[in-house]
Formats: C-alpha cells, sequence, structure tokens
C-alpha cells in the first residue's frame, strides 16, 4: 500500500514542485473572486448534465482549483473520487490544498494522458472556449469516454445574453482600446449553439443534446465587478492597464451598471447565461 500511494503521489502532485508564488497567488484570487461568483453556481447544473452517480468514474477538465470536481466527489463517493485535470500548475497547487484525497493531473485538454474508454463520465465547464484546438479536446473527450458514457460540456452563451459583461466590454473599448475589449470578450466567443454543435459533430460526439440556461453573477460590490477582470482576467490574458486607465474605467462603469446594484446592501447581481452541451460516444 505504501508503495502503490508514493507512486500514485509521484505522478500527479509534480506541479507542486514547478509552481511559483505568482501563479500560487493568480489561482488563490480566481478561488476567493470568480469561483463563488461565476463557476459554483453552475456547478450542479452541468453535473446534473452529465448524469453523474454514486460510483462514476469521472474525468474534470479544465478543473481550476476544482469546484466542481470538488462537488462530483460528494456525488461519486469516496471509493470512486473523481480526476481534475488542467494545464496550470497554480490552479492545481490551490485544488489540491483544498481537497487533497482527490486526484489532479497536470494535462492538455487536447492530449488527455489517459487510456481509451476510461471514464463513465467527462465534464469540462468554462474551458473549451480557451482550449487551442476545440474539435481536438472534444474528440479526447469523446476517446476517454466508456462506450455508454456521457459528457457535459459549459460554455458561456454571447455577450447579447450577459449585458453587464457587454456594458463593460463597450467601457474597455472607449478608455482601453481594442486589445482589453477582446480579451474580455474571449469567454463568450462560443455563444454561437451551432457552431459549438458543429465542433461537436465534427468530434465525433453521438447523441448531442443542448440547453441555454439563465443563472446570476453576483459580487460584492460594483467596484469588485469591475476590478477583478482590470487586475485579474486582462493580465492573465496578457493584458497589464496603468493606474490612470484603471481609475477611468471604474468612473466610467460606475453609471453604466448601476442599475444592478442592490441599494440596501451594495452588492451587484447581474444576469449570465450559458449553454450547456452534452453527449455521448
Amino acid at each position: 500500500m505504501n508503495t502503490v500511494k508514493t507512486i500514485h503521489q509521484d505522478e500527479t502532485t509534480t506541479y507542486l514542485q514547478s509552481v511559483t508564488a505568482a501563479e500560487r497567488e493568480a489561482a488563490w484570487f480566481y478561488e476567493e473572486k470568480f469561483v463563488p461568483a461565476l463557476f459554483a453556481p453552475w456547478s450542479a447544473r452541468t453535473i446534473a448534465t452529465a448524469g453523474i452517480e454514486a460510483g462514476n468514474r469521472v474525468l474534470d477538465i479544465a478543473c481550476g482549483t476544482g469546484v466542481v470536481t470538488r462537488d462530483i466527489a460528494t456525488i461519486t463517493g469516496p471509493d470512486s473520487l473523481p480526476v481534475g485535470l488542467d494545464l496550470s500548475p497554480g490552479m492545481l497547487a490551490v485544488a489540491h490544498s483544498l481537497q487533497p484525497k482527490i486526484d489532479w493531473r497536470q494535462g492538455d485538454a487536447c492530449r488527455l494522458p489517459f487510456a481509451d474508454d476510461g471514464f463513465d463520465r467527462v465534464v469540462c465547464q468554462f474551458g473549451l472556449m480557451f482550449f487551442a484546438d476545440r474539435v481536438r479536446a472534444l474528440a479526447e473527450m469523446r476517446r476517454v469516454l466508456r462506450p455508454a458514457g456521457r459528457l457535459a460540456v459549459a460554455v458561456w452563451a454571447g455577450l447579447e445574453h450577459n449585458p453587464g459583461y457587454a456594458e463593460k466590454v463597450q467601457v474597455l473599448e472607449q478608455i482601453a482600446g481594442p486589445a482589453a475589449a477582446d480579451a474580455l470578450r474571449a469567454p463568450f466567443c462560443l455563444g454561437n449553439q451551432d457552431r459549438l454543435l458543429e465542433f461537436a459533430r465534427a468530434a465525433g460526439i453521438g447523441d448531442l443534446s443542448i440547453e441555454t440556461h439563465a443563472g446570476e453573477a453576483c459580487f460584492g460590490d460594483l467596484f469588485e465587478f469591475v476590478d477583478v477582470d482590470l487586475r485579474g482576467w486582462l493580465p492573465v490574458m496578457g493584458v497589464h492597464l496603468d493606474e490612470l486607465t484603471i481609475r477611468q474605467i471604474h468612473a466610467a462603469c460606475a453609471p453604466a451598471l448601476d442599475r444592478y446594484v442592490d441599494s440596501q446592501s451594495g452588492r451587484i447581481t447581474l444576469p449570465a447565461s450559458a449553454h450547456i452541451l452534452s453527449g455521448s460516444r
């Protein structure tokens, strides 16, 4: 048993040796700011669409800091813990610190480090938009599914269905220019259902279905909603703004987004919509 445990640790925790302090700090920022506001609220819907049950062997691709993976573990049970895969060592280091018993793996969604037919269910929540080859990534999800397996892939609907972000994109375009605006448009690039279905068919996925769900994004206040993207998301996308520009964007966003702010608590709640694609081998 000790030998097996040692091998398991060597294979799955190499990211702990490579992660930098900056990567870890960025991942904690993601976990504390983005996860509760944007990602945790969608976990139950993604899991339900995949039809995950107790005892299933499940792979969560682009798991980030592991919010969906941890929720899956409460369903599959301690004898069938899921696997969470991400490319970022920082994300995985935070995921490991939050739940060390789960099998966290570093790897590329376009070249999954798993044998064929290894999982009953595969999920990917808000990751497909950023993969270099989306058809190949979907084909890899299909490859690792068992014959009766199912997958569920969540992506954000278009900006027209996420109006708070659409208005923030407009402000960025006006003040910071197209590169900053395009960085914030990126998460919504698969908002066209037909395009998403085209990718899935090209990957050979069968029994396809896609549903659009309405939800909400909730942040502590308007300042936080704007600031997390200016200081958190844009730098990830290679866009770094100076302090004067950041202040100008905050000032411009206040009147544009004030209608979403609760006058009593100061919290901001915005409509948020996503597509969830499901399919099988």
